[in-house]
Order: C-alpha cells, then structure tokens, then sequence
C-alpha cells in the first residue's frame, strides 16, 4: 500500500480507536459534569445539612464566632452547590464531609453525558444529628384555645414555641426560662417571642417579618382591643413560615 494511502488509513485508525474517543469524552464529559453540578440548585434540606456541618466546626474551635455568624448567613443564602462549596473550602472535615468528591469513569463503558450519575456533594448526605423542625400551629384554634381558657393556654404557647426554637438553633432562652417570664412578668412575653421567631430568620440570611417591635400590638396595642390579636396573627404566621420552609407540615 502507497505511504500515503497508509498514513492516512493509520491516522484514522487512531484518531477513531475507542481508547482514543473515550479519553476524550471522559475529559468532556468530567468538565460538563462539573460546571453542570455548579450551577444546580440546593435544597432546604441541603442548607441546613450544611448548617450543621459549620457548628460542629464551631463547636470544635475551627471558627470564631464572627466567621460563624457570617458563613451560617451565607449558608442560608445559598442558591446552587457553588454557594456552599465556598464555606467549606478550608474546613478540613470527618470521613463523608470533605468536599465533594467526583468517582472515576468506568474503563469499559462510559455512558452518555446527560446519564452520567455524580456523587452528591458532602452536605447532601445526611446530618447526624438534625435539627429538629418545630410544628405549625393553627392561628385560628389557638386564638380559640386562649380564649376558652381565659388565657391561660397562653403559657403553654410560650412554653412549646421558645423550647422548639432553642432546640431548632441551639440559641434562645428556651421553654422553661420562657415559662418562668410569663408567670413573673408577662406583659415581656410577646416582645419576647417575636424578637426570636425575627432571630430564626436573620440566621439564615433573610429579612425578618417580625421583631421585638411588634409586641407593640399588644402593649399599648391592647388598648386598641384588637392589638393582641394583630400581634398574635403577625407572630405565629411568621414562625409557621419559618417552619413550612424547613419541610414542616
């Protein structure tokens, strides 16, 4: 056979063996798959995995307070994988929390690009332990329960929101502090409540709907009648918000 002719049969030969086009696509196929996981949107559940992940960094002296503060901001803000791959970029982390990690192309078989599965990053796996989720509360049945009970089923409310918040973000002053103010000191109560239901939501990077300021509606605001009520609707709404965010039904 003419060099020619054989230069070129070998030259083709090459240029479309299967090692050569699978090493090309595997090159391809991993530079797609990498931008493509970046710009994925995370989950709420995902965001709080994450959330977890930076207390325990707290927890064991990795960050300071303000650095805390400011990447459990971040992390609630969070829109894709990228937002979050960011905070953890200097955190070295326990097995099955570093940063994420990509598995190796089979060598026989090589899948087409959009069937290629990818392992799902550090904070998609499950937290151990979770935070737990407090429970929504009917605005309507509870202002019914105040009111066949004269108002005493007030200090259960205080006593199971405050507990859940605090167990939820391990901050706050709890169900039985929050018991004890409202037996010694009640007219704090509703400033209380709704200056944590605002705390909740300024943690993750949001603007609050509520705060200390809207216990106004129920002192003074009760001289109005209908300010107790305005407070009541205005606070409880915003923590079956903040819990229906996380998943809560």
């Amino acid at each position: 056979m003419p060099g020619g002719v054989t230069e070129l049969f070998w030259n083709r030969s090459v240029a479309y063996s299967p090692l050569a086009v699978t090493g090309t696509a595997r090159s391809a196929v991993r530079r797609w798959g990498m931008l493509e996981r970046e710009q994925l949107r995370v989950s709420d559940s995902e965001r709080q995995a994450a959330v977890d992940r930076l207390c325990r960094a707290h927890d064991e002296g990795r960050l300071d307070l303000d650095e805390y503060d400011r990447r459990l901001a971040a992390a609630y803000g969070a829109v894709t994988y990228a937002d979050l791959d960011q905070l953890f970029t200097d955190l070295p982390g326990p097995q099955g929390y570093g940063m994420p990690e990509y598995r190796p192309f089979p060598e026989a078989q090589y899948p087409a690009p959009s069937a290629l599965p990818y392992p799902p990053p550090s904070y998609a796996r499950p937290a151990q332990p979770a935070r737990p989720i407090g429970e929504v509360r009917s605005t309507g049945l509870h202002v019914l329960l105040f009111v066949l009970t004269f108002g005493i089923w007030g200090f259960v409310y205080y006593f199971q929101t405050h507990e859940e918040m605090k167990q939820h973000s391990g901050e706050g002053i709890g169900g039985v502090l929050a018991l004890v103010v409202s037996f010694l000191v009640s007219i704090v109560s509703p400033y209380l409540l709704s200056h944590e239901v605002g705390r909740l939501y300024e943690r993750r990077g949001q603007r609050s709907p509520v705060s200390a300021l809207t216990g106004l509606w129920f002192f003074p605001g009760i001289f109005l009648v209908v300010g107790p009520l305005v407070w009541f609707v205005l606070t409880n709404s915003a923590l079956n918000d903040y819990w229906r965010g996380l998943g809560a039904r």
